[in-house]
């Protein structure tokens, strides 16, 4: 589906989380390649990463204009292959996971941006962000920003950075269409990252649910002594 030449040993991941590495797919020397990135970008003139924030998601609206981006914009756009991810719904005081995915079941490419950071004793460190937009009044329903997709049709255009140009890359920072998604609540067990197993994305049941919530916590208690007797009496 998205055409690099390598036969990755890449076993399934089903909770990656920031600066971990995912598969990346980006052009070089005008074929297309499998690697594997960091997620967190860096960009190339940061000095120290410990000073510098985790950047995981890049805005699609400042993407063209902001100084952590605008080269890997033009230059080092890729993609990241996914079958799904993970956005939290917050209801009622507390936050609810669900998983997210095409509506017919395909995988599909996540827009995103690399850049390899190089360090003051010559060490690499290729990294990504994923790519961001306004989400569409469905998704909005559990959050207010959703990750860009590339349709297949557009790969090529999102990938081709040779002529150092982005505007025919601009038109494709939009959010999924309407009905292209759909989404399903599963176990809070995806809040913890050591949980990396295909059960995590399967749709948790009413009973499951009703297990997960957290249970009432009982009222303190504390035994008073009652006041000495001064002799008044009490109609009560």
């Amino acid at each position: 589906m998205f055409g690099y030449a390598e036969q990755p040993n890449f076993p399934p991941r089903h909770n990656i989380a920031p600066t971990q590495p995912i598969p990346v797919v980006i052009v070089e020397n005008g074929a297309r390649h499998f690697r594997l990135m960091r997620w967190g970008f860096l960009p190339a003139w940061v000095k120290d990463p410990r000073e510098f924030a985790l950047l995981i998601n890049a805005r699609a609206e400042t993407v063209a204009d902001k100084p952590a981006f605008k080269n890997a914009f033009r230059r080092r756009r890729c993609l990241i292959p996914a079958d799904g991810y993970y956005e939290w719904q917050a209801a009622d005081g507390r936050k609810r996971p669900f998983f997210i995915s095409r509506r017919d079941g395909h995988p599909f490419g996540l827009a995103g941006l690399a850049e390899t950071w190089t360090g003051p004793n010559g060490e690499e460190l290729d990294t990504v962000a994923i790519v961001t937009a306004a989400a569409s009044r469905e998704l909005a329903v559990l959050h207010h920003r959703v990750p860009v997709t590339i349709a297949p049709a557009d790969f090529a255009r999102w990938l081709d950075c040779a002529d150092d140009d982005a505007d025919a890359a601009t038109d494709l920072l939009h959010a999924p269409a309407e009905g292209e998604f759909a989404w399903h609540e599963i176990s809070i067990r995806v809040n913890r990252v050591v949980n990396d197993d295909a059960q995590l994305i399967l749709p948790i049941s009413e009973e499951e649910r009703a297990a997960e919530e957290p249970k009432p916590k009982k009222a303190a208690t504390r035994k008073v002594a009652p006041p000495p007797d001064d002799g008044q009496g009490s109609l009560f």
